[in-house]
């Protein structure tokens, strides 16, 4: 399949730019194996999943990552903390008029940040005296809110971009499938007997890089950090030995789980992924998906075709425009079952 296999229109009023007055507002498309899309209400999601089912969650915390400053010599940067390496060490983003040189002080309130060198694209930056990250941050840091929020961000911004079990910061963009939830949410599908399980992703800005061939196999997919513990392995075998089945938040959840399980059996893992997951992919792990909706063109947009069919997915994001569902970050979800193995293939190859 081409790059131009997974454009669509949109028009750009349907991207939500503010979240909804409370997280369980949203919509909720539903697209059941075999059948075409129903209109719900993310509330329907306790009446959707059954008794033995395991979510998984991504318990990433977004970080106050984006910093605005000037450079020792004049003119202003734009920092975006990528990765935390060190407590005083980061890899980073940086825009300016003119690239920082290795060497060069970058100046954030009172705060000092020397260039110790390029990895890629991004930049290494060290804290000097000793400074911690994290104290930056929270004294200066904003909310890392994409590309076509088309605005600043603001106080309320650091809780609603942000999902309620977050609880291990290092992402600079939200795992926006769990933003739906709130604890009334949690506690009534613990009381209908589905269980959940956390693993960890840090959600890296290159998820909202646009793709740049046309053909898929040239494509260099980012690296992300996750990590799968041997009590979230233990989780999906029994939901498998009770016929449950394994319900991902979001797509940062189906690339852990997918990721772990690479050799073909789950196993513990911790480290960095480059998956990349686009139809004729045969998913090892994941069910059923709940989901926002993505950028045309995008990695992510092409996972949930390979998990749901490529032809049901895309008639179903038409679909969505023309109910006027909301898209993106702050936008409405969906709810998808997997497509069979032998449908993914055949649209992957067709």
């Amino acid at each position: 399949m081409q790059l131009s296999d997974f454009d669509y229109e949109l028009p750009e009023e349907l991207i939500a730019q503010r979240p909804r007055a409370r997280r369980g507002d949203s919509r909720l498309l539903y697209l059941p194996a075999g059948k075409g899309p129903e209109d719900r209400h993310f509330s329907d999601l306790s009446a959707l999943l059954r008794p033995g089912d395991l979510l998984v969650f991504n318990d990433t915390q977004v970080m106050p990552a984006r910093l605005y400053g000037r450079k020792a010599t004049g003119g202003q940067v734009e920092i975006l903390i990528e990765r935390v390496l060190a407590a005083d060490r980061v890899l980073a983003h940086v825009r300016a008029s003119k690239s920082p040189k290795a060497g060069g002080l970058l100046l954030i309130g009172d705060w000092r940040l020397r260039v110790a060198g390029r990895a890629g694209n991004l930049f290494e930056l060290v804290l000097e005296a000793g400074g911690d990250v994290h104290r930056l941050m929270a004294e200066h840091g904003h909310m890392p809110l994409p590309p076509y929020i088309r605005r600043e961000d603001e106080p309320e911004d650091q809780a609603r971009y942000q999902t309620v079990y977050a609880r291990r910061p290092g992402a600079v963009a939200a795992p926006t499938a769990g933003l739906h939830f709130d604890e009334a949410m949690l506690d009534r599908l613990e009381a209908l007997g589905i269980q959940t399980a956390r693993v960890t992703l840090h959600v890296g800005a290159g998820t909202f890089q646009p793709v740049r061939v046309e053909n898929l196999d040239e494509h260099v997919m980012h690296s992300e950090w996750l990590e799968v513990d041997e009590a979230v392995c233990e989780q999906v075998s029994r939901t498998r030995a009770r016929g449950g089945r394994v319900v991902a938040v979001g797509t940062t959840s189906v690339r852990s789980l997918e990721s772990a399980a690479a050799d073909g059996e789950l196993r513990p893992f911790r480290g960095d992924t480059r998956l990349f997951i686009r139809p004729g992919y045969r998913f090892r792990v994941v069910d059923v998906l709940l989901t926002n909706f993505h950028l045309p063109k995008s990695t992510l947009l092409m996972l949930v075709s390979a998990f749901a069919g490529h032809q049901r997915v895309m008639a179903a994001y038409r679909h969505a425009v023309a109910r006027r569902y909301r898209f993106f970050s702050y936008g409405d979800a969906m709810l998808l079952e997997r497509a069979s193995d032998t449908l993914s293939e055949q649209e992957g190859q067709g």
